[in-house]
């Protein structure tokens, strides 16, 4: 009869620690997914900053080369 208890406290003692182990995994996946999705956030923020930023030098540029061939005669 106590053999049979120790076998069943053995049995709920490896459940309770399967089931730490199982939450610790699902926690460790979630920060993992949450770092996941701030990184890509980032590098969206980056391209977008980058694309802006292109975009404004290249306005730079062409209104530069505009007043440039104004100057010159080149363009109206």
């Amino acid at each position: 009869v106590a053999n049979k208890g120790l076998k069943d406290l053995k049995k709920q003692v490896e459940g309770a620690a399967q089931d730490a182990v199982t939450a610790v995994g699902a926690a460790a996946q979630q920060v993992v997914d949450q770092a996941t999705e701030a990184g890509q956030k980032a590098m969206d923020q980056v391209a977008k900053s980058t694309q802006e930023t292109i975009h404004k030098s290249a306005n730079q540029a062409s209104e530069s080369f505009s007043g440039f061939g104004k100057k010159l005669g080149l363009l109206k």
